[in-house]
C-alpha cells in the first residue's frame, strides 16, 4: 500500500507510532485483499483541528477521534482508453483519515488499554470506512464492521 502520513500536531507524533500506523494499515490492506498499489493518507492532528473538520464536514462543533474521507468513484469518466492490464496497474486512491492524537490519549486512559491499541483501533476503524464498511447504516453493518475491526487488531497483536 502506498501510504502518506502527515503530522500536523503541536508536539509531534513519534517515529514508533508512525511506523505502527504504517504496519497496521499494511496488515489491514492485506487482510481485506486490497491491491498493493492502493493509495491513502493519514493525518495526525490535535483536538482543535479535528473539531474544525468535524464542524465543517459533519456539522458537529466538537472534537472527535477519527474522520474518514473516502474517495467515491461514481463511474468511469476517464477519457483514456486502456486494456484491463493497464487499468489494473493504475493506483487507486481510497481516501484520507484524520486522527486526533489528543483523543487517542484520552480514550486509551478511559478504556484502560495502551495508546498503541487505541491508535490501531482508530486507524483500522477509519480504514474500514474508506473501504465501504459503515457501522452507521444498520445494526448488521455495525456488527460486520466492528467484528472485522476486532479480528484485524487481534490477529495483528493489538489486543485489549
Amino acid at each position: 500500500m502506498d501510504l502518506a502520513v502527515f503530522d500536523q500536531t503541536k508536539e509531534g507524533v513519534s517515529a514508533e507510532h508512525i511506523e505502527l500506523t504504517k504496519k497496521v494499515l499494511d496488515y489491514a490492506g492485506k487482510y481485506i485483499d486490497l491491491p498493493d498499489n492502493t493509495e491513502m493518507s493519514v493525518t495526525f492532528v490535535n483536538n482543535d483541528e479535528i473539531q474544525r473538520y468535524n464542524r465543517e464536514y459533519r456539522g458537529l462543533d466538537k472534537p472527535t477521534d477519527v474522520i474518514s474521507f473516502a474517495i467515491e468513484e461514481d463511474g468511469d469518466d476517464t477519457p483514456l482508453i486502456m486494456d484491463d492490464e493497464m487499468a489494473a496497474d493504475l493506483a487507486k486512491n481510497i481516501g484520507d483519515i484524520i486522527v486526533s492524537v489528543d483523543k487517542i490519549a484520552e480514550q486509551a486512559v478511559y478504556l484502560e488499554h495502551s495508546y498503541e491499541r487505541e491508535l490501531g483501533f482508530l486507524i483500522v476503524h477509519g480504514f474500514l470506512h474508506l473501504n465501504g464498511y459503515d457501522h452507521m447504516r444498520s445494526e448488521e453493518d455495525e456488527r460486520i464492521h466492528f467484528a472485522l475491526q476486532a479480528k484485524i487488531l487481534d490477529d495483528y497483536g493489538l489486543t485489549r
